[in-house]
C-alpha cells in the first residue's frame, strides 16, 4: 500500500497558536510565559553561537548559509527540550508534535540541555551561582544557613558484561540509580545541585569527592550547612560547621529521659533542614527526575539544566509576590 505523501502544510513545525498555546500554558513547560521569554533571550544567542561556529569549523564546498534552512526554529528545539524534561516525553512523541524527524528532536536536545545546564542556579535577576565555591561565599556574605541533601534519581540497569555495573545499584534502595548533591537555603530555594554520581558512592563520600570540607574550612566567614545523619563526621572535619542529628549515645536499653532528650533534639533539627526536601520534591516533579529512561552520560547535564531552570521559576514567582 502506497504511503500517502502529506502537503507541507502538514508536514510544517508547529504553527503559531499552538506555540503560543504551549508557552501560556505552565502546565505544559513547568514555567511561565515570562521565564521562556528571559530563556530564548539568553539561550537563544549561544546555541546560534554555538551552530555558526560549527559551521565555520568543517569543510565545505558551497558557502555558509547556503542549502537547506533549519525547518525547527530554535524557540521550538526549547520548547520541546522542556516538554521533554517536565513530563518525559519521547522523542518520537516530539517528533510527531513539532511534525519533523525524531533524529532532529533528539539533536535539538542534545544542543538545548548543556546551554540550559551551564546556567547555575538563579537567586537574583541576573545573579546566578554555578559552582560550590560560589554558593558557600554567597551563605557567608548573607549570613544564611545552607541544607544539603542527596537525592538518588532511578535509571536503567547498564547492559551485561559492564565493568563498572554493581556501582548503579543503590545501597539504600537496592536499585540501579545516579546520585547527586542539592544544597537550598533556609526556605528551600535551589542554590545548586552537583553532576550526577552512580549511587553505589555515600553521600559524605559525595560531599567530600565535591570539596565540600574544603570550601567550608576555607571560607572566611562561618557558614552553617545542615545535614542529615548520612553526613555525620563532617562535623568534625568542618570545625563544626556541618550540623548533623546527635549520635545515639545509648544503642541499647536507654533511659527513658535519655530517649525522650534524644527524640526532641532530633526533631527539632529535622523541622530545620525540612526546606531541602521540599526543594528536592520540586525537582522530582519534573518527569525525567523522577525516573530517568535516557543515556547516563546526560544525567548531570539533565538535571543541573532542571535545578537552574526551577531556581529561575522561583525567583521569578517571589519576584512577582512582593509588593512594588
Amino acid at each position: 500500500m502506497r504511503r500517502r505523501s502529506l502537503s507541507p502544510d502538514h508536514v510544517g513545525v508547529v504553527g503559531n497558536g499552538a506555540r503560543a498555546a504551549i508557552i501560556s500554558d505552565r502546565r505544559i513547560t513547568g514555567l511561565s510565559a515570562l521565564v521562556i521569554a528571559e530563556l530564548v533571550a539568553e539561550v537563544g544567542p549561544l546555541w546560534h553561537e554555538r551552530h555558526q561556529a560549527k559551521l565555520d569549523s568543517r569543510p565545505r564546498q558551497r558557502a555558509v548559509g547556503a542549502g537547506a534552512k533549519h525547518r525547527l526554529v530554535f524557540i521550538d528545539r526549547l520548547l520541546a527540550t522542556l516538554v521533554h524534561l517536565r513530563h518525559g516525553a519521547t522523542h518520537d512523541v516530539l517528533a510527531c508534535w513539532f511534525g519533523v524527524d525524531r533524529s532532529t528532536i533528539t539533536r535539538a536536545i542534545g544542543e538545548v540541555r548543556p546551554l540550559l545546564a551551564a546556567r547555575g542556579c538563579t537567586i537574583a535577576v541576573g545573579i546566578r551561582l554555578r559552582t560550590l565555591v560560589e554558593v558557600i561565599d554567597h551563605l557567608g556574605a548573607s549570613g544564611q544557613t545552607g541544607i544539603i541533601d542527596g537525592t538518588e534519581i532511578r535509571v536503567r540497569r547498564p547492559a551485561a558484561g559492564r565493568r563498572d555495573r554493581e556501582k548503579f545499584i543503590s545501597g539504600k534502595n537496592k536499585q540501579n540509580a545516579v546520585k547527586a548533591m542539592v544544597l537550598t537555603d533556609a526556605r528551600g530555594r535551589l542554590l545548586f545541585c552537583s553532576p550526577a554520581q552512580p549511587a553505589s558512592c555515600a553521600d559524605i563520600t559525595h560531599a567530600r569527592q565535591l570539596g565540600l570540607v574544603k570550601q567550608l574550612i576555607g571560607s572566611p566567614v562561618a557558614v552553617e550547612i545542615l545535614a542529615d545523619a548520612g553526613y555525620q563526621g563532617l562535623g568534625a572535619q568542618t570545625g563544626g560547621r556541618v550540623v548533623t542529628p546527635p549520635h545515639r549515645k545509648f544503642k541499647k536499653n536507654p533511659p527513658d529521659w535519655y530517649e525522650e532528650i534524644y527524640e526532641r533534639q532530633r526533631k527539632a533539627h529535622s523541622s530545620r533542614r525540612i526546606r531541602v526536601e521540599h526543594g528536592i520534591a520540586h525537582l522530582k516533579n519534573w518527569r525525567s527526575l523522577a525516573r530517568y529512561h535516557g543515556r547516563r552520560e546526560h544525567m548531570s547535564d539533565t538535571i543541573q539544566a532542571v535545578a537552574g531552570m526551577l531556581s529561575h521559576q522561583q525567583t521569578a514567582t517571589r519576584g512577582a509576590r512582593q509588593p512594588q
